[in-house]
């Protein structure tokens, strides 16, 4: 099933089930979604892929997660815990993480591959991680990794 269809089933779930906040999750993910395809609209693309669409939800985490560390730090908890449930809804969308020990694999051997020496190869090396595993990958645990590896 599409992540699209998949939104729309969970969207009538939680109407039918009351539940509010996911309602509201599910609804900014969906407006979110629909400026994406617009911005896409220009690249000739009717609709964006689910690649696309998951990279976006990771947009939208890294954003509440930041919020919620500004609401924390001005003593609002309410407002923090509230873009904490939505970043609980939004990872339910994800694909899984790629465990530690998988991602230590992959980018010594993209290393390898791409010949790379020093931090100016480290887009080389992330380009082979994204063409490797696609939207599986989460480019933020995996370009620390890279950096401490080319920094070393």
């Amino acid at each position: 099933m599409s992540l699209r269809a998949r939104f729309m089933d969970d969207l009538k779930t939680a109407m039918k089930a009351g539940q509010s906040e996911k309602v509201g999750a599910i609804r900014m993910i969906t407006a979110k979604l629909k400026d994406v395809d617009i911005a896409g609209r220009a690249k000739g693309e009717d609709q964006v892929s689910d690649e696309a669409v998951i990279s976006m939800l990771r947009g939208m985490i890294k954003s509440r997660t930041e919020s919620a560390a500004m609401y924390l730090k001005g003593g609002r908890p309410e407002l923090a815990e509230k873009e904490e449930a939505e970043i609980a809804i939004i990872r339910d969308y994800l694909p899984p993480d790629l465990d530690d020990a998988t991602i230590e694999a992959a980018v010594r051997e993209a290393i390898e591959r791409t010949d790379a020496t020093s931090m100016k190869d480290m887009g080389k090396v992330m380009a082979a991680l994204k063409e490797q595993f696609g939207a599986a990958l989460n480019p933020a645990s995996a370009s620390a990794v890279v950096r401490a590896r080319l920094s070393a």
